[in-house]
Formats: C-alpha cells, sequence, structure tokens
C-alpha cells in the first residue's frame, strides 16, 4: 500500500526511530515553515499531532516558526489547538478579495483573520503556557526596506536579494531576525531555546499585549502586506515576514531530543531570497536529530492538478475554483494524519523512513 506520506531523518534521529519507534515523548521541537496556503496539504496531519500526539503533554515542548508556520503553531499553544487550526484552516481557505487588491485590502483581512483564529483568549493563553513553549521569528527592515512606498520597498529588496546572493550574513544589513518568546515557565526558562549565535538577533519577550502583533509581522509578505510597526515591548520600527530570514528554518535547533518537522515538500531552503539559488543549500548538522514529514510524491500526484496550494492560486484561479480546490487539500490531507497515526501506533513505515541527507 502506498503511503501518503515520505519520512525523512537526519543521523542520529533515524536510528533512534528504527530502535524505538516514534512517539511524542521524544520530540522536544517542533518546527513550522514559512509557505502561506503550501500549509493546506498539513492540515490534517496537525490536527492529529494537536489533538492526540501531543495530547495532555507535561513535559515543554519548543515549538519555533515563522509567517504561516508562527500561525499554525500559535494554535497549537491555544487551549482548544484543534478548534483553533479549524478557524485558520476554515478563514484562510474561505477568503476572497477584489480582482486587484491592494496592500490595504489584504493587510485588513488578514488582521480579521487573525483575531478570529485568536479569538477572545488566544493572545494570553499563549503567552502564558507552561507547556507549549512558542517562538515566533519576526524580521526588522531596515533602509528602504522598511518603506511602505511600493517603489522604495521594492528597491530595498532588490537590494537584499542581490547582496543575499554573495553571502546570507549579508542579509544583516537590510533585515534584523527578532525572536519572540514565550517564557513564562518557571524559572529554568528565561532565555530563548534557540541560540542562533549572531550579535544581530534579538529576543524579546511575548505577552498577551503583542502577541497578535507579533503574529501579524510573522506573516507580513513583503509587497503583499503592510509591515507592523513598534511592536510593544520590542524595539520601534517596521516588522515584516520572518521567512525573509529564516524560510525553511535552517537553524541549530538544539541536541536534545527530536525535532518533528512536517513540511509541505522535501526541500529545504534557508531564507526567501534563496528559493532561486540552486547552490543554497541547508547545513546537514542542523538536521540531525530532524525527522521531516512531507506529502509523498504519489500523495500529490493524485491531487487536482497534480501539486499542493501555494499563493499563485490566487491569480490562477477565479474564486469559487480556488475555494472548491483548496477544500479538496484540506480533505485529503487527512490521509496524512491517518498514515503518520499508523507509523505512531503500529509501527507501519518505519522501514521506509529515508537519510535526510538525501534530500539536503
Amino acid at each position: 500500500m502506498t503511503s501518503s506520506i515520505a519520512i525523512y531523518a537526519g543521523k542520529s534521529a533515524l536510528a533512534e526511530i528504527r530502535e524505538n519507534g516514534l512517539s511524542s515523548e521524544q520530540v522536544q521541537v517542533m518546527a513550522g515553515a514559512s509557505g502561506g496556503p503550501k500549509w493546506f496539504t498539513l492540515f490534517g496531519l496537525d490536527k492529529y499531532l494537536f489533538g492526540e500526539f501531543f495530547k495532555s503533554r507535561q513535559k515543554k515542548l519548543y515549538t519555533i516558526g515563522s509567517s504561516v508556520g508562527s500561525w499554525r503553531l500559535s494554535c497549537l499553544a491555544q487551549k482548544d489547538p484543534v478548534a483553533a487550526i479549524e478557524r485558520l484552516a476554515e478563514y484562510y481557505s474561505n477568503e476572497t478579495y477584489t480582482d486587484e487588491p491592494s496592500v490595504d485590502e489584504i493587510s485588513a483581512k488578514a488582521a480579521i483573520l487573525l483575531k478570529k483564529v485568536l479569538g477572545e483568549n488566544g493572545a494570553q493563553e499563549i503567552a502564558e503556557n507552561p507547556i507549549i513553549q512558542s517562538h515566533f521569528i519576526v524580521a526588522r527592515a531596515k533602509g528602504l526596506a522598511k518603506s511602505e512606498n511600493r517603489f522604495l520597498q521594492m528597491a530595498g529588496l532588490i537590494n537584499a536579494a542581490s547582496f543575499n546572493i554573495i553571502s546570507r550574513k549579508m542579509l544583516d544589513l537590510f533585515f534584523q531576525r527578532y525572536l519572540f518568546f514565550n517564557h513564562n515557565s518557571g524559572t529554568d526558562f528565561q532565555t530563548s531555546y534557540f541560540d542562533y549565535q549572531q550579535e544581530s538577533t534579538r529576543y524579546v519577550s511575548l505577552t498577551k499585549d503583542n502577541v497578535y502583533q507579533v503574529l501579524r509581522a510573522s506573516g507580513a509578505i513583503p509587497m503583499v502586506l503592510e509591515g507592523i510597526k513598534n511592536i510593544t515591548g520590542s524595539d520601534a520600527g517596521i516588522y515584516r515576514d520572518g521567512g525573509i530570514i529564516d524560510y525553511h528554518l535552517d537553524i541549530d535547533f538544539g541536541d536534545k531530543g527530536l525535532i518533528l518537522y512536517p513540511h509541505f515538500f522535501p526541500t529545504i531552503k534557508p531564507g526567501w531570497f534563496d528559493k532561486s539559488l540552486s547552490y543554497r543549500k541547508a547545513d546537514p548538522k542542523n538536521f540531525d536529530r530532524v525527522v521531516l514529514i512531507t506529502p509523498s510524491a504519489n500523495h500529490v500526484a493524485q491531487l487536482p492538478y497534480g501539486k499542493i496550494s501555494d499563493r499563485n492560486d490566487f491569480t490562477h484561479f477565479d474564486s469559487e475554483t480556488r475555494i472548491k480546490y483548496w477544500q479538496t487539500i484540506l480533505s485529503e490531507s487527512e490521509k496524512m494524519a491517518d498514515d503518520f497515526a499508523l507509523l505512531v501506533e503500529k509501527g507501519v513505515g518505519v522501514v521506509q523512513v529515508q537519510p535526510i541527507e538525501s534530500i539536503l
């Protein structure tokens, strides 16, 4: 029987899974990448993870995400995570715009969507959750990149992309990483779990007063959504999509436990500007303990149009066609949950887990 999932594991993770199987207690970190509507293919899997796999968890789980990864993981940290992720899927997949939507229109609708996902108490639940230790990545813009003038912002992005071709380190000239994190779990957790070992990275506490702003900022795609100004408790400035710097999270995840990483496809690109750079690879040493779960090639092939959903669908399809297609993606994602449950509960598919080095 062909599985709907493909699983790739780093050397240490692979050895542990083959010896002990995979359980929630082995997992120390859960990661979520940028990717907009690509996330819909993981919806069913997220529901299983949030509602079954991590159900009644007593030890801390450190989560880290950028853009839609932050939005997904913000649902996990709410009191009813399955209801929250269902709200995100429902409102996001049914969103409509005018024929040529402005930045203001898209931003206003994104703001409403996040308010619905958070509900009345979601921000406080995330900021004060003693078990789910949330980390949301945001990029603070510098120079022209912080302008809301379309032409100036574009010039700033072109400059950033050009310098990034030379070195990712040169992105510091244009964007600064801010990591907003929950530290309301006692005296043993006073600083961020994730150490970027870069002086330019800033660490800021999540509070009930800034969670909404942080999530909006983490998904504020340049030229598409407006940046978020002056996040409460942080430095003054314009904050944009965390995926600009950390698109697929090529980071040091730590050396304790396994890192569970549901992902849209078996490709890891460090930053947003690296998508078209074939030579820009992820660092294998960061993925030694990672378990990457993706839709299998067979699963994708049987989807409408033979692909997963993405942001281009807004322009390639009329609203009715797109929404119908996206609902199919959401429905079909339940197969990934079923196959992952078989692996966890019965060990089905363990022998098919592949070395992650084959895709890095």
